[in-house]
């Protein structure tokens, strides 16, 4: 018996001390009953315990052509959106015996195909997309290295794959709705920009089939909201204050959880409080939303679920599922709180 080496055992060692080749030792763990007499394979025994031998699970997988890895690209991984979803896709593919690899494009949209490179080349098994869907580096079915994909929250023109995300219609009417019964007539959508962002496009589409199934009743417009100037977002509530004071009252909805924080910000400035100068509703019901003012009324999303439909959509594809792509629209669930309170 030759002396043990220091450190983790690796499969040569296996081979030497069993005098064997490594082929040997790898059909050992692959095809023993098949492939190997009852002499050899006692000798692999047991010098696979007297090293304390373990294979290696990447190199097992790939063995079998599947590395159990799936590649999870994010748009920007400061969205708590963002974070939700992945929990519950992490936890979906843990417990089918996957792990998932994160790539954060930080909002650079034109990283996406080196997002999808670069986890290619890690040999993960699928990917699950929340990505922009524009830019110089859009991904398209032709750059999956001929893997299964699933997106979530956001379509991509030309990529006909699985889809996972809110109802936003449904919310939007939902929400939009709850204001006008508590007599808001004077209402501001504000979203993040919309170019090529699929979610943002449907929510604003909504807003105005809202707007439209209650004229001339109920009046509507839509501010973009870059992020970087406060000034205009602090104007733009200031004119719906303003169109308010006749007696109609006026409220915001906003696209997500960043436009949530924005507003309240520049309610701060301008001294205003939910509820009073302002009714709100806002998309993404974030821990923080009871504890603002009288508490921020939202529309929260299931993103535990969203994650873990994504994740299992993806997983029974790598199972040999076949067919057309799905559309599956998950319900949100309207929280009403005190920024929303009727008259």
């Amino acid at each position: 018996m030759s002396p043990r080496k220091p450190g983790r055992a690796t499969i040569a060692d296996v081979a030497k001390e069993a005098g064997v080749s490594k082929a040997t030792v790898s059909r050992f763990y692959n095809h023993r009953d098949r492939l190997l007499s009852a002499d050899i394979a006692a000798r692999v025994e047991a010098a696979v315990a007297r090293l304390a031998y373990t294979p290696s699970p990447m190199a097992q997988a790939l063995s079998h052509g599947r590395s159990r890895l799936i590649g999870l690209i994010v748009a920007d991984i400061t969205n708590p959106y963002s974070v939700a979803v992945l929990r519950g896709a992490e936890k979906a593919c843990q417990e089918a015996g996957y792990l998932v690899m994160l790539f954060n494009l930080g909002n650079d949209i034109d990283r996406e195909r080196e997002a999808i490179d670069a986890l290619a080349g890690y040999q993960v098994d699928g990917f699950i997309l929340n990505t922009l869907g524009r830019g110089a580096g859009l991904v398209d079915a032709d750059a999956l290295h001929g893997k299964p994909a699933v997106l979530v929250d956001r379509r991509h023109d030309g990529m006909h794959t699985d889809f996972v995300s809110l109802d936003n219609p449904a919310a939007m009417k939902a929400a939009c709705g709850h204001l006008v019964e508590g007599g808001y007539r004077e209402l501001l959508y504000i979203t993040e920009p919309l170019q090529g962002v699929s979610s943002r496009r449907e929510r604003t589409a909504a807003f105005g089939d809202c707007i439209a199934a209650h004229q001339p009743r109920v009046a509507g417009e839509v501010f973009e909201s870059t992020g970087d100037d406060s000034d205009a977002l602090d104007a733009a509530l200031r004119a719906l204050r303003k169109r308010a004071r006749s007696g109609r009252r006026a409220a915001v909805l906003s696209g997500n959880a960043i436009v949530t924080l924005r507003v309240a910000s520049a309610m701060a400035r301008l001294g205003w409080h939910f509820g009073v100068e302002l009714g709100f509703v806002g998309f993404d019901d974030p821990e923080w939303a009871p504890l603002i003012g009288p508490g921020l009324s939202a529309v929260a999303q299931p993103t535990d679920a969203i994650g873990r439909t994504a994740a299992t959509c993806l997983i029974e594809r790598l199972r040999g599922l076949e067919g057309p792509p799905r559309q599956l629209l998950l319900p949100g669930e309207l929280v009403v709180r005190g920024s929303s309170g009727a008259v």
